[in-house]
């Protein structure tokens, strides 16, 4: 009788509460994701009012994103050494007056200019989320955590783009001001979350001495496992899935660009669906075993691709594909967040992000070159050779005995 009690209680611990503090989390990922899933439909419709040529319009994102590329990691050593509060609320405050200042634009350099400051207030978002998940949870309830916020980026992901289409057909200045809603959020964060002190000796350290730490630590297996895993993972989302599957969807089997986008919202509701499982999942199967499997999904719906010839058949690699992205990555974050030393989780965030960041640059053009030797169907069978290549690499750097620890910087 007294084992069975301590099962069910053991049971109910590894359960994840969804308390306040999750809810406003959820809320900076929300807010951090509006600033592109929003702006995306809206884009012929600045190059329209703004009279720009499509090859240029793109700079609405290469200029919003810039900032997360560089500057991430040096918000996320900041957090470590004087508290994440402190620079997630100036950084909601910066977002929401960068987006309602690119509204109110009054030509297409002045709205690059303040689509540049939205993205420096945007750099630090997704990296103290996390941070801050990791800061609350461990074990497998971090991994739920983690499953949990991807899920709802992932429901964002479907809506998102729809409201800002929608608005976008009564202005283009319109998307902008969703971003009014980091405001409330920076409120509610600065009155009601809760978060651990950052410890004496963090906030000491040398700025620089703690970047060269955090660095070094790449150099860790493990970690460096972990990082070219996501690295990996975006190179084929960004690469393979989101550039390539609409071109072939399209050119090869002429579905309309409505039918492209019902494909699209496919995967990414198999992806928050999947993603919501996970905390069940990580009671089955190890972490490790978790991203292996992903993986190995990942491949085989990249090696389906091209094998369709109905366009409404391809849900189903795309359905594949979203379930595998979301049994990786949040299991990635997980990992990672796990194993960063006390005083440095945010630094490794912002780790994360930036290889994030560098994979979803480098996914199109790699997937292009990939393109031009070998066509169209070998973007994704070279594609599925990266997934085995990144399983043998990972699972020869992440041993399954407990990790190792990482560098600390000895005071």
């Amino acid at each position: 009788m007294t084992s069975l009690v301590k099962k069910i209680n053991t049971k109910k611990a590894d359960s994840l509460k969804i308390d306040a503090n999750l809810v406003l989390i959820v809320g900076i990922s929300l807010v951090a994701i509006s600033g592109i899933l929003s702006i995306n439909p809206i884009m012929p419709n600045i190059a329209n009012s703004f009279n720009i040529p499509p090859q240029k319009i793109g700079l609405v994102m290469t200029i919003f994103l810039m900032p997360t590329t560089v500057g991430t990691l040096v918000f996320g050593a900041l957090a470590d050494r004087i508290g994440t509060k402190k620079i997630l609320i100036p950084s909601l405050l910066l977002f929401g007056v960068g987006g309602i200042l690119c509204a109110f634009a009054n030509n297409f350099r002045s709205l690059l200019e303040w689509r540049f400051l939205t993205g420096i207030g945007a750099a630090s978002l997704e990296s103290l989320e996390l941070t801050l998940i990791s800061d609350l949870y461990s074990g497998k309830m971090l991994t739920s955590a983690m499953g949990f916020n991807a899920a709802i980026i992932g429901v964002a992901a479907t809506i998102y783009p729809l409201i800002g289409g929608f608005l976008g057909e009564l202005s283009w200045r319109y998307p902008f001001l969703l971003s009014v809603l980091a405001f409330p959020v920076a409120l509610l964060i600065s009155q009601k979350l809760k978060v651990a002190s950052k410890q004496k000796n963090t906030q000491n350290l040398n700025l620089g001495t703690y970047l060269k730490t955090t660095c070094d630590n790449i150099k860790n297996p493990q970690v460096f496992g972990l990082l070219f895993t996501v690295f990996s993972l975006f190179v084929i989302e960004l690469g393979s899935f989101y550039t390539y599957i609409p071109i072939y969807a399209g050119t090869q089997l002429g579905a309309s660009g409505a039918e492209i986008g019902i494909i699209i919202c496919c995967q990414s509701i198999a992806f928050s669906f999947a993603a919501s499982q996970l905390g069940f999942l990580a009671t089955k199967l190890s972490e490790k075993n978790l991203i292996i499997s992903g993986f190995l999904l990942c491949g085989l719906s990249l090696v389906l691709m091209p094998t369709i010839h109905n366009t409404w058949l391809l849900i189903i690699p795309c359905i594949i594909f979203g379930v595998s992205a979301a049994l990786a990555l949040p299991t990635l974050q997980a990992m990672l967040a796990g194993i960063a030393p006390e005083g440095y989780r945010a630094g490794f965030m912002a780790l994360n992000v930036t290889v994030q960041s560098l994979g979803r640059a480098l996914g199109p053009l790699l997937a292009g070159l990939a393109y031009g030797v070998w066509g169209i169907q070998g973007v994704f069978y070279a594609s599925a050779v990266l997934t085995i290549i990144t399983v043998v690499v990972f699972g020869s750097l992440l041993t399954s005995k407990k990790t190792r620890a990482v560098k600390q910087l000895e005071l």
